[in-house]
């Protein structure tokens, strides 16, 4: 797969122009379809982002807000990825937020669920890079890789101390627009393996039509 990469000074930087390009997706999306989908990962490089977006021109009544992945954890717990989001977009911000049910009793069906919910086409997934090359909770190792029939499933084995719920390859695939967001040093070698295409990890095994990354001076070692 081929990716637009974007090289910025730091993580503010990068942080701007993800929210720049999120509000343009945005704007083009409700002016051709009335709705804009984007789904979210977790990590702190969404949180800068959301900041920035509360100060741009966006379609906030328009916007539907997905989760790209999420840990099987309480309600409010500080591990949730949602706790963060919600923190970050804040309640001035009339968008509508799907919550991955993590909480139910039975995390396949819940998994099914949400997949069900999920629009035919999201119009742009915000990725992250691990040190280890994982991305969403698409995890070294895990079975979850080998699902090819499923648009959501659940890790099989905890990762740093939790199972994950997470979209899968042929729902990333689904996705208008991949927009990775990758800054700092321990990310040099998994961006490196990125861009090329290497299947050792599992970043490397993700494909969609058009793909975006924008990168720090420190993850590209420029």
């Amino acid at each position: 797969m081929q990716h637009e990469l974007i090289v910025l000074p730091d993580a503010a930087a990068v942080a701007h122009a993800a929210a720049e390009r999120v509000a343009k997706e945005a704007r083009a999306a409700v002016a051709a379809r009335g709705v804009f989908s984007l789904a979210v990962s977790g990590g702190r490089s969404p949180w800068a982002m959301f900041a920035d977006l509360a100060e741009l021109t966006m379609p906030w009544e328009s916007v539907e807000l997905y989760q790209v992945d999420e840990r099987i954890a309480p309600e409010g717990d500080q591990a949730r990825n949602l706790t963060h989001l919600r923190e970050s977009i804040g309640p001035q911000l009339p968008v509508v937020i799907h919550p991955m049910p993590v909480n139910a009793d039975d995390l396949e069906a819940a998994a099914a669920d949400y997949a069900g919910d999920l629009p035919a086409t999201i119009d742009v997934i915000h990725l992250g890079l691990g040190p280890d090359g994982h991305t969403a909770s698409l995890v070294p190792g895990d079975a979850v890789l080998d699902v090819h029939d499923r648009m959501v499933a659940v890790t099989t084995s905890e990762y740093q101390g939790t199972h994950r719920m997470t979209l899968t390859y042929p729902e990333l695939g689904r996705s208008r627009l991949l927009l990775w967001l990758i800054t700092g040093e321990d990310k040099r070698e998994p961006l490196q393996q990125l861009l090329a295409g290497d299947h050792s990890i599992p970043a490397g095994r993700v494909t969609a039509p058009r793909s975006v990354i924008i990168a720090d001076a420190a993850a590209a070692n420029v």
